[in-house]
């Protein structure tokens, strides 16, 4: 195959695999945001009862799950919009990335662990449970506490930061932007909130992941004239030539 014809189809097929990463990455923020406001609306009270029963396991396999998919459809947000974020969307990025990295350690052993040991071992679990809930743990549980503790403010600083950078940036829907930068704000109000209903305020923000994603998702860009192949393309008619 002639070179030029062989560097056409190539440029051609790596635009078509970026476009297609960056759709997929739009499907799994999609994903994210619905799991983060079903756990947000469902999540039960944390209490040793609560632990064995289905609803406590869906909803913390759920919230695994959403800090998987969170981390690939946080990616492609910002690759979408790397330039025009500039080091705001870059910060909120990193912030709300460790965030997801850091709480899937607790969600994972909440909804396989913890309902295991219930029998077993119930002054562990509700020392594990007192981590979120504020209760003092009768047993010791290292580092745990002092991580979970981190959380709070990358996930209020990512939000509201990558939030405002998004809706700066114009790329996606700002108004999407917009809704995670007040979300993310307002999450400090959910400490005025009863116990029960503090985990409520995790559905706007997963609002705003899922309609981010969306966005992205369906997104429609103008392709560039250069890999496009027709039989009358002036480059392939001078390759064929050749």
């Amino acid at each position: 195959m002639n070179t030029s014809k062989q560097s056409t189809l190539m440029a051609g097929d790596k635009q078509l695999d970026t476009t297609k990463l960056i759709r997929w990455a739009g499907a799994s923020a999609m994903v994210a945001g619905i799991f983060f406001m079903i756990v947000g609306l469902f999540h039960p009270i944390e209490t040793l009862l609560s632990v064995p029963t289905p609803r406590w396991i869906i909803v913390h396999s759920l919230a695994s799950a959403m800090s998987f998919f969170g981390v690939l459809g946080m990616t492609g947000l910002y690759v979408r919009q790397v330039k025009e974020t500039g080091w705001l969307g870059l910060a909120g990025f990193l912030l709300l990335s460790l965030w997801l990295v850091l709480q899937a350690p607790f969600t994972f052993a909440e909804a396989t662990i913890l309902p295991l040991l219930v029998t077993e071992s119930p002054a562990f679990v509700e020392g594990f449970l007192g981590i979120f809930s504020g209760y003092a743990s009768e047993v010791s549980l290292g580092v745990l506490p002092t991580l979970w503790t981190l959380t709070g403010p990358l996930y209020i600083l990512g939000g509201l930061l990558f939030g405002i950078a998004t809706f700066r940036a114009a790329v996606l829907s700002r108004w999407a932007g917009g809704l995670l930068a007040v979300a993310s704000a307002l999450t400090l109000t959910g400490a005025l909130l009863p116990h029960e209903f503090k985990a409520l305020v995790a559905v706007p923000v997963g609002l705003a992941l899922a309609w981010m994603g969306y966005a992205l998702w369906s997104e429609r860009r103008k392709q560039s004239p250069e890999p496009v192949l027709s039989a009358r393309s002036p480059q392939l008619r001078q390759a064929e030539v050749q």
